[in-house]
């Protein structure tokens, strides 16, 4: 990171009243579609000066593409199973406003206080989803964690839309209250 940015984002709380993170997550409750719109919102409704509110949109989109890129790899040459990952973290971020989706380069993370849950495309044609749920018993549908190893304790296979079903609902329910 160049020197002067650096510079901006230490003096920011003195200059602007609070940290970048807190920035970000303003910014991400008002979802602006265009970067002009967001400069000119931090400028007029919290009197930002026009560098630091120029500064604070741009990183706060950084991070947002950085996301894209990492799941746009995990997914290349599987573009099928995107519809199954959208609809699996559709139905996680309805359990709850506490739950942070963290994409790394091969898989993504669902945490709570802790990961309850990871989502991988693990061939072309599968998704697995690793479940923490401890002391439950494996069944034929949801086996030990085979490659999670001891991120998880279970792994559900997920080849079509349908195999997110009640049951699968279930445990993702039961893995994310047991998260706390």
């Amino acid at each position: 990171m160049e020197k002067a940015l650096k510079t901006m984002i230490e003096n920011m709380p003195e200059k602007t009243g609070k940290l970048l993170e807190e920035w970000k997550i303003i910014l991400k409750e008002k979802a602006f579609k265009k970067h002009s719109e967001g400069v000119n919102y931090l400028k007029t409704t919290h009197e930002v000066t026009h560098g630091f509110a120029n500064t604070i949109v741009t990183l706060s989109k950084e991070k947002d593409n950085a996301t894209r890129d990492l799941l746009k790899n995990q997914y290349l040459g599987k573009e099928n199973l995107l519809p199954i990952y959208m609809a699996l973290i559709t139905y996680i971020e309805s359990l709850g406003n506490d739950v942070t989706i963290t994409p790394k380069k091969g898989s993504v993370s669902v945490l709570r206080k802790r990961q309850f849950i990871l989502i991988k495309p693990a061939t072309k044609t599968r998704i697995d989803l690793g479940l923490k749920l401890k002391e439950k018993p494996t069944t034929e549908r949801l086996e030990n964690s085979g490659p999670f190893g001891t991120m998880c304790t279970h792994r559900v296979r997920i080849s079509e839309l349908m195999d997110i079903n009640e049951e699968l609902k279930k445990w993702i329910k039961e893995a994310y209250e047991k998260s706390i």
